[in-house]
């Protein structure tokens, strides 16, 4: 445990250890898993392990199983229409409302992001992908100064991760959704309307991706 890592409560890293694995698709959507093994996984005690599930239950990232099993629920068609609405509205204008805030080095840094984005895709790495574009939308989003709507796509993102990554690990590295260019372009242009188009675009990519596979009853 490093310095950094040291200064922040047990529970604390323990939901967000527990939260990344769920995030990035380290438990499959409708694989129960023990609070045993969590607890084993996560090097954590009982305690923090137990306050983590309950906290991702809240948020409907978890569901419980009985006989001390949790298991992240699978994405249903219902379901994935109700994520894709509220992505669909939400995000494309935090990117619009970050739009308005960008410096110079945030786009520059973004660039660099998306540099380890495109290194992750010719690699077929699908774990790094995931990764990596979670940090940056995040980083675009968090420039937004909307801090409502940031938690709840985070809260989106959650619920959505598990199925990507299925999908991410079923088509291959050529299908991994990545529209960022076009968002960097309108960044540099300082276009906000063209730039929430190209979130929008990204969204939409990975959304179709999940409904495909669900009508093909991969997942």
């Amino acid at each position: 445990m490093d310095e950094e890592t040291r200064k922040i409560p047990s529970h604390e890293v323990t939901y967000g250890r527990l939260r990344d694995m769920i995030l990035f698709g380290h438990l499959q959507p409708g694989q129960p898993v023990t609070i045993q093994g969590l607890i084993r996984d996560l090097d954590a005690g009982m305690t923090p392990v137990r306050e983590a599930i309950r906290r991702l239950t809240a948020e409907g990232a978890l569901l419980p199983q009985g006989n001390r099993r949790v298991a992240v629920p699978q994405l249903t068609p219902a379901l994935l229409d109700q994520l894709a609405f509220v992505r669909l509205t939400v995000e494309p204008k935090l990117a619009e409302l970050a739009g308005r805030h960008l410096t110079p080095d945030l786009i520059d840094r973004l660039e660099v992001i998306d540099d380890a984005v495109d290194r992750t895709i010719r690699a077929g790495a699908v774990s790094g992908y995931l990764e990596a574009n979670h940090v940056f939308h995040f980083a675009l989003y968090e420039a937004s100064q909307a801090p409502i709507l940031v938690d709840i796509a985070r809260s989106l993102w959650l619920r959505f991760g598990p199925s990507l990554r299925v999908v991410c690990a079923r088509y291959g590295a050529s299908a991994l959704p990545d529209r960022h260019e076009e968002a960097l372009t309108a960044m540099r242009a300082g276009d906000t309307v063209a730039l929430a188009r190209a979130i929008e675009n990204d969204i939409q990519q990975g959304i179709d991706q999940i409904r495909q596979a669900q009508a093909q009853g991969e997942i």
